[in-house]
């Protein structure tokens, strides 16, 4: 069950109307990096959850503050509609407040929502839920939970330096406040499952006689006219600490040429394929 306030869980407020900005501030709430998408990622993880149900309790009241963050974005796009034409006419005068939709917004916002938000990124793509990530595994979960949120930062991030409208940057400021949270909610819950050293390889349930432990540790270089990077990714032990890694350089490929061989009769291939 869910329940709802008639108030944002923040003030959003526009000083001067940018029809541009609306398009803009659609990527944050249907574009990958967007509320869309983490809403929905945290709620089907919290669905699924098995485990610890302090887990699920966090992702599921996440997920509501995801859906406050939508509502907060569609209205401060409404807000940044509001004063654009409506008609061939009024965009013609040129209105020197609001020289909108045929001037780089987004025409859909007049032809399809009547002047409101849609569930589209900024190219009015519909959102289709490509990008949930809920595996079922709780590390994994909250790996792909920090990335998410840490692509939601930067996007906030990019939407704060291109307005310099006072009301949007106060409002793209609580955002990234809460995304720099959220970043640290998740990688909490891997601390309190033991860190990284006790959740790494994921699943850390997969029996070690299933992983051909030789290859498990060593950087691959790949480029014919370099040598190898040195990093922590190629010396010392690994984070997990069950190897040490290492570098294979230019490494001499160890499978077959895959040849398919001739096709089947009837296969619909070409007489000399056969």
């Amino acid at each position: 069950m869910f329940q709802h306030s008639s108030k944002l869980q923040y003030p959003v407020k526009v000083d001067k109307p940018d029809p541009q900005f609306a398009m803009l501030l659609q990527q944050a709430i249907g574009g990958i990096e967007g509320e869309i998408r983490v809403a929905m990622q945290y709620f089907f993880q919290a669905m699924g959850a098995r485990g610890d149900d302090r887990i699920r309790d966090l992702l599921m009241s996440t997920a509501t503050e995801e859906l406050s963050h939508i509502e907060m974005l569609g209205h401060a796009v409404a807000l940044n509609l509001e004063g654009a034409p409506v008609s061939y006419q009024e965009e013609s005068a040129k209105d020197p407040i609001i020289n909108a939709i045929l001037g780089g917004a987004n025409p859909r916002h007049l032809l399809s929502s009547g002047l409101s938000a849609m569930p589209v990124n900024a190219n009015g793509v519909p959102f289709d839920m490509s990008h949930v990530y809920a595996t079922g595994n709780v590390a994994a979960d909250m790996m792909a939970n920090v990335a998410a949120e840490s692509g939601g930062r930067v996007l906030a991030t990019r939407l704060y330096n291109w307005t310099d409208d006072k009301g949007m940057r106060d409002f793209l400021s609580f955002l990234i406040a809460r995304d720099t949270y959220h970043q640290q909610q998740w990688l909490a819950v891997i601390e309190e499952l033991g860190g990284f050293e006790k959740n790494l390889p994921i699943p850390n349930s997969t029996p070690e006689a299933h992983e051909a432990t030789e290859h498990s540790y060593y950087y691959l270089n790949t480029l014919t006219d370099k040598q190898a990077p040195e990093g922590r990714w190629n010396r010392g032990p690994s984070l997990d600490g069950r190897g040490e890694y290492s570098t294979r350089d230019k490494p001499e490929p160890e499978g077959q040429v895959p040849s398919l061989g001739k096709a089947r009769k009837h296969s619909g291939a070409q007489k000399e394929q056969m």
